[in-house]
């Protein structure tokens, strides 16, 4: 067993242990070896970085909840600890979101030579300015947001050139970065654009999807049609 074939029987069996720390250092070594990673390489480094980012934002969300609340009993002795609390949690996830842009510039965008690669690794990295987005304020936030634009960006020119409407991972790409408009930018007119746009594109060529990604894209299209229906909801608009 290569070394290669070693980590990524490693990181599987962190996944099946719910160990993501170690799963990603198992993966970040297989992206190391400066090769393009196969789909399921791939998709195992994402599943180890999405788990380990996700504990922390929940944590971030719950600690800023209680945070609220302290502040609103008045009880300033509980908000300066959570306060401390919460820098530990916001530093653990500015680590991450580092760490991941650097393995996918250093390493696996450089290597990358299938344009659904390129698309994957782009929005990963929108995603993860993103989630970096959520937790900054004033210029970190801007930064962050601004980043974030131009790694989706960068997955949908290509995603547009080179996949199809139906493709899975472009249709994630855009219900993300339609997320992204809507609840980092606030902008609900852009968001509802960009998740109708791809819907009707992807429902016009339903007939030519493959059995193999046809579960995972009707998937998407169908929360991309369930954020249409929120975000328009409160327009009273109709979602055709």
């Amino acid at each position: 067993m290569t070394d290669r074939e070693s980590n990524v029987y490693i990181a599987k069996l962190a996944e099946q242990a719910e160990r993501y720390d170690e799963m990603v250092e198992a993966m970040k070594k297989v992206a190391a070896l400066n090769v393009e990673l196969t789909v399921e390489e791939r998709n195992l480094l994402s599943v180890a970085y999405k788990n380990v980012i996700g504990a922390r934002r929940a944590a971030w969300r719950i600690i800023s909840s209680i945070e609220q609340k302290e502040k609103s009993k008045g009880n300033e002795s509980n908000v300066s600890k959570i306060k401390v609390y919460a820098q530990k949690i916001h530093d653990e996830l500015t680590s991450i979101v580092a760490d991941v842009v650097d393995t996918i510039d250093k390493h696996l965008l450089p290597h990358a030579t299938g344009e659904e690669s390129k698309v994957f690794y782009y929005k990963m990295k929108g995603d993860y300015f993103r989630y970096k987005a959520e937790f900054s304020v004033e210029d970190a936030r801007k930064e962050a947001a601004k980043q974030s634009l131009e790694g989706y960006q960068q997955a949908l020119d290509s995603a547009t050139q080179h996949l199809a409407s139906t493709n899975p991972i472009r249709l994630g790409l855009v219900l993300n970065f339609s997320v992204f408009y809507y609840e980092i930018l606030n902008e609900q007119a852009k968001a509802c654009e960009l998740a109708k746009k791809a819907f009707d594109e992807a429902i016009s060529k339903l007939d030519d999807l493959s059995e193999d990604s046809y579960k995972d894209s009707t998937v998407i299209m169908q929360l991309l049609r369930d954020n249409l229906t929120l975000w328009t909801s409160s327009d009273d608009e109709e979602d055709d």
